[in-house]
């Protein structure tokens, strides 16, 4: 039978290199797949940044546990804090970002914490779509995983040739 997959991406905002590869199905979370891209990724992590879909419990404990601080997930619109702040265990850096999107606003918080760098996921997946489309060839999932960690590797071996230069002209 027939379904769709979720390709997520663990890319180097640095390099714009994808370090990691995961494909699910499509009723898997967003977080749950996050946490095995985190365990994926080699090398130490400096930040991690995703959209909404990755604001879950689960996905905080593995940051935690991998020694990831600094974590631009932005909170669902009505959030709640998770660990009061008379707790003597250490804040939780979610319900750090929470207060401080109450005391800044969302909008100037993604730009304090760097979070607009997780559009560098979205324009890799936006060349791995315009360069080998949509569909994946293979039919079983193990094939098709190691199609995408194929296509990803020859993604990667483009962008170390050399990405275009942008220059914002006024």
């Amino acid at each position: 039978r027939r379904t769709w997959r979720k390709l997520h991406l663990s890319v180097d905002a640095a390099t714009q290199t994808i370090q990691a590869v995961a494909l699910t199905e499509a009723g898997v979370l967003d977080a749950t797949a996050g946490c095995a891209l985190l365990e994926a990724t080699p090398g130490p992590i400096d930040q991690v940044s995703g959209d909404g879909g990755y604001d879950k419990r689960a996905f905080y404990e593995t940051c935690t546990r991998l020694g990831i601080t600094r974590i631009a997930v932005p909170p669902q619109h009505n959030a709640h804090i998770w660990q009061h702040g008379n707790s003597a265990r250490p804040p939780l850096p979610r319900d750090q970002n929470l207060r401080c999107i109450r005391r800044v606003g969302r909008k100037r918080w993604k730009v304090l914490v760097g979070y607009h760098t997780r559009s560098l996921a979205e324009t890799a997946m936006g060349r791995f779509k315009t360069i080998f489309g949509n569909q994946l060839s293979a039919r079983t999932v193990s094939r098709q995983l190691t199609e995408v960690r194929i296509k990803c590797a020859a993604l990667n071996r483009m962008t170390q040739l050399g990405l275009p230069i942008s220059v914002r002209v006024a």
